[in-house]
């Protein structure tokens, strides 16, 4: 994942343009069943059109001497995003109008954009504009924008039923780590992992879209079979730190996705930090908007917007791990596999069951012996088909990592049944 991080880094990625499109054919390499659609310019999605394809080629301002102040080679994030072409001479007073930096923190640039409005522009350090003596400054930015495509991917992996689990991330960023490649990198791996099921329960659907645009785009052609299928879902963004882990909750916190990310961040990590709908701000606010309410939740590590370098040139590839994105892996794979088996399940047998004569009972007892027993029979004792999975985890306090193991003996001896 962080190899995949590290090669993607230096693509200059915007809600249209090459770097998309040259962001998802390496993910193609990786996931060969990619589909890869292009939706055109000027397309109406809902109350959105699609904008024109931006671009860049160069960009750079020199000073009199011809000495390059910053270069769009150095890092892409010098261009502000959609930045229109411009090629002119000003003096410093001017040349500050069309410079946008960071106050609070002066040794980084700020990502900065302009989809929806024309205009010029362009990012630098605080300290390094503040050091600009006056004179003459060239300010170029060669760049087009021009009818042509948004470009998603997507990829379907089919399961037993046609009930899906959906997850989403975004490919729109430029060179920043956290937010957004860890997002990619962990849902490449994933979708690895899931191939490589010998079953699947669910279908499992794996969208890379830019943000906003790209889900509302693709919630207008998709909208009726999500809301038909998709039974819980899961928005992938900010995962590749380390310094702890943060759950986003649907629009009103009630839908089986929030249910399964509370329990599993329970046993994984308990000192996750929870936040409401009111603190979004990635697509959740697309795929829980009233009319779509699609059961869709996020699990990050540190938020997006709560961490210091967020949108700036500080989300490097020093700031996201292997360790981080590997942690984040681990719980939506546990997520993902306790979806697999969250059922309401019935003892079949009245009183409880004869453990011993099903070899799930040790042959001697004496104290200290029943940690594991007792696990069982507190599982038996709210398999009433009432309950499912998450609700005997959160009743018994035993994680679903453990619980699997005694559904699996339990119903290879026909002592319980899926309701």
């Amino acid at each position: 994942m962080y190899q995949l991080a590290a090669r993607l880094f230096p693509i200059c990625r915007s809600i249209t343009g090459k770097g998309t499109r040259e962001t998802l054919e390496i993910i193609k390499e990786i996931l060969p069943m990619l589909h890869i659609e292009n939706v055109a310019s000027g397309t109406e999605v809902f109350d959105w059109t699609i904008p024109n394809e931006w671009n860049v080629f160069e960009a750079y301002i020199e000073d009199e001497s011809g000495k390059r102040i910053i270069d769009f080679k150095d890092n892409n994030l010098y261009v502000m995003g959609y930045s229109s072409p411009v090629d002119r001479f000003v003096n410093l007073e001017e040349l500050k109008k069309y410079v946008y930096t960071q106050e609070d923190q002066p040794d980084v640039i700020p990502y900065v954009t302009t989809y929806y409005k024309k205009r010029f522009g362009f990012c630098m350090e605080k300290n390094r504009l503040d050091g600009l003596r006056d004179g003459i400054y060239h300010m170029v930015v060669k760049s087009e924008l021009k009818p042509g495509y948004l470009t998603y991917g997507e990829l379907v992996i089919s399961g037993e039923t046609e009930e899906e689990i959906f997850l989403s991330t975004y490919i729109c960023h430029p060179s920043m780590a956290n937010n957004e490649l860890s997002g990619p990198c962990v849902a490449v791996q994933l979708a690895k992992w899931l191939m490589g099921f010998e079953k699947r329960r669910y279908t499992y659907r794996i969208i890379f879209i830019p943000e906003t645009i790209g889900s509302i785009t693709y919630l207008s052609k998709n909208i009726d079979k999500l809301k038909k299928n998709v039974v819980a879902g899961f928005n992938l963004s900010c995962v590749g730190d380390d310094r702890t882990y943060s759950y986003v909750a649907s629009r009103y916190g009630n839908t089986l996705a929030d249910k399964i990310a509370v329990n599993v961040l329970r046993f994984h990590y308990p000192q996750y930090k929870s936040y409401t709908f009111l603190d979004r701000g990635s697509d959740e606010r697309q795929y829980c908007a009233p009319g779509i309410d699609l059961p869709l939740c996020a699990i990050c590590r540190s938020k997006y917007g709560d961490y210091p370098e967020y949108h700036t040139s500080a989300d490097n590839l020093e700031l996201i791990s292997p360790n981080g994105l590997q942690g984040a892996y681990e719980v939506y794979k546990k997520c993902i596999t306790a979806l697999e088996y969250n059922r309401n399940y019935m003892v079949q047998c009245l009183c409880e069951p004869q453990l011993g004569k099903r070899g799930l009972y040790p042959d001697i007892s004496k104290k200290g012996t029943y940690g594991e027993i007792q696990n069982i029979t507190n599982f038996i004792a709210y398999a009433d088909g009432q309950n499912d999975l998450i609700d005997i985890s959160n009743i018994t306090n035993i994680s679903i990592e453990k619980l699997i193991p005694i559904v699996i003996k339990l119903l290879q001896e026909g002592l319980i049944a899926e309701k």
